[in-house]
């Protein structure tokens, strides 16, 4: 069995640079009526967005989390 990870999305501070949809399209795209980023199959508790990821998209979330220029990707582990 795979291992899960938690990722927490701080959308209301996203500026839209798409670095994650790019690195990791799997998990990430950029929204039609906002233009910020939005986690695949995330639930919104508060201010962010929180998801689940498979240990198979780790690593591509990991980058996305390294090169957000603002910082509003965090992963963890479950």
């Amino acid at each position: 069995m795979s291992k899960k990870y938690k990722v927490v999305h701080d959308r209301q501070n996203c500026i839209g640079c798409a670095m994650c949809a790019q690195l990791c399209p799997q998990s990430w795209k950029i929204s039609e009526e906002d233009g910020l980023a939005s986690l695949e199959g995330a639930d919104k508790k508060g201010d962010l967005h929180v998801g689940e990821i498979h240990e198979s998209d780790l690593e591509d979330n990991l980058n996305a989390e390294a090169s957000c220029p603002v910082n509003v990707i965090k992963v963890e582990s479950e």
